[in-house]
């Protein structure tokens, strides 16, 4: 049975930052690709940022280029986000997923096991 479970949400200042963790079991880690989606009450499920199976590859919403970096390592089957200068319209809940190929994606349909999601909340 194929887990993820997120862990790092939480409350904080805008400007400030966080590191999300996602640990995977049950699959084989390093052969797939793995992305990071969020959604805020009353929005669709919006993509932030996908890293390929050997991290060399990386692909991030515009919303969060140059502020968040995802990271992966396969030796702990173990995917990160570190958010850096958070905004208040970052709020939202956070999900990691892991997709049916090794190649990036930004398609939620590609994305075949879901965590439960993290909150995430940024105060102005």
């Amino acid at each position: 049975q194929v887990r993820l479970v997120e862990s790092g949400g939480g409350l904080v200042q805008a400007g400030g930052s966080l590191r999300l963790s996602c640990a995977a079991s049950g699959r084989t880690f390093s052969s797939y690709a793995m992305g990071w989606f969020r959604q805020a009450p009353g929005k669709e499920r919006e993509f932030v940022a996908t890293i390929g199976w050997s991290g060399s590859s990386t692909v991030y919403g515009d919303s969060v280029k140059g502020r968040f970096t995802i990271s992966r390592d396969n030796a702990k089957n173990t995917v990160y986000l570190q958010m850096n200068s958070l905004k208040p319209e970052d709020t939202a809940v956070y999900y990691c997923a892991s997709s049916v190929s090794w190649a990036v994606t930004t398609t939620p349909i590609q994305y075949v096991y879901w965590g439960q999601g993290t909150q995430v909340t940024v105060s102005s």
